[in-house]
């Protein structure tokens, strides 16, 4: 038994809508069909990134109380590293949403700038301050200018990705802008004059909850 080009696999009606592919089709495209497995391969990413945002305004919650200095269970250490680990699976969702957007190559750079300045950070989110690692090669003060860099290039990475989504006229600009305010306290790092750190985490709370609530309605749900 053969499946049609105009349903899916268990026999219901295939309904694509143009925004899934990012626009408005040519009017001599308009009869085309996409194949069954393409269809729903764009449906699963979509879906994909309309949850995964919400691990955004996750990630900011952990960032905003790891910077108040409370040393209270689970520790600075694993909310920092909760805090990154939501963010960088907040940064694939959202440049999987501006796939199909204007702003796609932007949003692309932003999250492969975001992540290395996550990898950058992840092996000396570990080290107690003044402190260098056996066979490291480089002096504490190197490793805080090495830290204070990662940070950097992982707000260069959020700019990037506000910029995307400011100019992408597919969800809210503003939340671009508060995205792109939130990466200047980023890129500052956790070694920030406070409360810089705290204000930045707020406005990324703030912006994260905008980019899940918008992206939760720009597709029906499955």
């Amino acid at each position: 038994m053969s499946t049609s080009h105009n349903q899916t696999a268990s026999g219901r009606p295939l309904r694509v809508a143009p925004a899934w592919v990012g626009g408005a089709r040519p009017a001599a495209a308009a009869d085309h069909h996409l194949p069954v497995g393409e269809a729903v391969w764009i449906w699963s990413v979509r879906r994909y990134a309309r949850v995964s945002l919400w691990a955004l305004p996750v990630g900011a919650a952990l960032y905003g109380w790891s910077t108040l200095g409370i040393a209270a269970p689970p520790g600075p250490l694993l909310l920092t590293l909760a805090a990154g680990w939501c963010c960088a699976i907040a940064m694939i969702g959202l440049a999987g949403l501006l796939a199909g957007s204007r702003t796609r190559r932007v949003a692309l750079a932003g999250l492969l700038v975001g992540l290395a300045g996550f990898v950058m950070m992840l092996p000396l989110a570990a080290l107690p301050a003044g402190a260098a690692p056996v066979g490291a090669g480089l002096s504490a003060g190197q490793l805080a200018t090495a830290a204070q860099a990662a940070a950097a290039v992982a707000g260069t990475g959020w700019l990037l990705l506000g910029w995307a989504v400011f100019r992408s006229k597919l969800v809210n600009p503003a939340d671009g802008v508060l995205l792109m305010l939130a990466a200047a306290s980023i890129g500052a790092g956790s070694h920030a004059v406070r409360p810089l750190p705290t204000v930045g985490a707020l406005l990324l709370l703030a912006a994260g909850m905008g980019l899940a609530w918008t992206g939760s309605r720009l597709i029906p749900p499955a």
